[in-house]
């Protein structure tokens, strides 16, 4: 093949060697959570094999868990000597650039720490560190709901609400590689104090356990007795499709506080699509129908009439897919 290459004209080599160079490759994913990391080999936007998660409570410190990663990636290489890149997303603050994690909250011991370099050391291959929500991103712009599109925002709702933006088909990061953080924005000026200070912060009103608590005061108003359990995410969903008046107008609650972060963002950015993922998403059209009525009401035609909201394909494998689709990306 490279002996007619040699020979074929330079338009003929050119389209050879984008041919070769969108095959798709073959990478680690791993998804860095609170509790548990998660890897997972990645063929294109095909999760070949997962590996056991690793408790992170096991390791004290991150030398010894980051060892536990190079050992478990090894461990992949033997049966996918392929292996070209490992991309690992983190719940917290990085600078992508040089791959440094500045803190974990979650993860006692985890700041200050220079990832990339420390497991492409021990791995040799190539690493990309990235923020968990722009994986997730990722994940859904080049394989999932978002594929096709050029401008994707995504959105992850479960404790907090994570963001990410794929602006002109690339991830845009911001000067701190802090873009995207949604939850923070502010819906309320006057509203309840975000983790920084900021009022009216969007996770403060649609977290899991927040949403848990909205519920709690609407039946209370309607001298019912519910406690958190009772009222999670999913819980509300199922009341609401039994015919619970009160869970529905939790879900209606929720669509307004999130259109109206949606709707800025669409003025600002206006985006092909916004996709989203994570435990609130699952209640489908008990959450999507308000909200798409709450977005096109606060929108212009201009803005809407090309706009999706769009529920994410992946699910818990998001992390994983997206991490290695980044690094093989970026190889």
């Amino acid at each position: 093949m490279f002996a007619l290459a040699r020979e074929a004209s330079p338009r003929i080599l050119r389209a050879l060697l984008l041919t070769m160079s969108d095959s798709p490759r073959t990478s680690v994913g791993i998804d860095f959570g609170g509790t548990f990391v998660k890897l997972g080999v990645c063929r294109g936007g095909d999760l070949l094999e997962t590996d056991e998660p690793i408790p992170t409570a096991d390791f004290n410190g991150p030398a010894a868990l980051i060892g536990e990663m190079a050992a478990r990636v090894a461990k992949l290489q033997q049966k996918y000597p392929d292996i070209c890149a490992i991309g690992v997303g983190v719940p917290g603050l990085v600078d992508f650039e040089h791959g440094f994690v500045h803190i974990l909250t979650n993860v006692p011991g985890w700041k200050h720490v220079p990832l990339k370099a420390i497991l492409g050391e021990r791995t040799g291959l190539p690493v990309v560190v990235e923020n968990d929500a722009n994986a997730m991103a990722w994940a859904e712009f080049r394989y999932g709901a978002g594929r096709g599109l050029q401008n994707v925002v995504a959105l992850t709702m479960g404790t907090g609400i994570g963001g990410g933006l794929v602006l002109n088909g690339k991830m845009y990061r911001g000067t701190g590689c802090a873009a995207g953080e949604i939850g923070q924005m502010s819906i309320d000026c006057d509203g309840k104090a975000g983790h920084y200070g900021n009022l009216g912060a969007l996770e403060k009103y649609t977290g899991n356990k927040e949403i848990a608590e909205h519920a709690v005061q609407r039946y209370a108003e309607a001298h019912i007795t519910k406690t958190l359990e009772e009222c999670t995410p999913k819980k509300i969903a199922e009341a609401a499709k039994a015919g619970d008046d009160i869970a529905r107008q939790v879900w209606d609650e929720v669509a307004d506080w999130l259109g109206t972060a949606i709707s800025s963002i669409a003025w600002l950015l206006n985006p092909d699509a916004f996709v989203i993922g994570g435990g609130v998403a699952q209640a489908g059209d008990l959450i999507f129908d308000p909200l798409k009525r709450k977005v096109q009401s606060m929108l212009s035609t201009v803005v809407w009439e090309r706009l999706q909201i769009l529920p994410a394909k992946y699910s818990n494998e998001a992390g994983i897919i997206g991490n290695a689709a980044l690094a093989a990306d970026a190889v």
